[in-house]
């Protein structure tokens, strides 16, 4: 078989974080002059690509303070064949108790 036209895998789940997760501290108020507050998940594949898949990152959750703005970014920050890093930020005033992502993974 022609290499050019092997399957693509795609693989797909959600993942949700939040105040039970070890290491979270997005919901703790930081001065206003102090940096972003970060968390990031490490995500396993279930099944290994063959080269760093394209990975699609999309918020369908969040518990947010509802007396302070609504921050919160999600960003993919490494790829490679067995998994990827996502990265939840928020700043300032803003408390995340907890957040929902679902992510899709397409490659050969």
């Amino acid at each position: 078989m022609n290499s050019d036209y092997l399957p693509w895998k795609v693989l797909a789940a959600e993942v949700t974080v939040g105040i039970g997760s070890e290491g979270w501290s997005l919901d703790v108020v930081s001065e206003e002059e102090s940096p972003d507050r970060t968390y990031e998940v490490e995500v396993a594949f279930s099944i290994a690509f063959d080269a760093p898949p394209v990975v699609h990152l999309g918020l369908t959750g969040f518990d947010l303070e509802q007396w302070s703005s609504s921050r919160l970014t999600l960003s993919v920050v490494t790829v490679s064949e067995s998994g990827f890093v996502a990265r939840l930020t928020t700043w300032r005033s803003s408390r995340v108790y907890s957040a929902t992502f679902q992510w899709f993974a397409v490659g050969a």
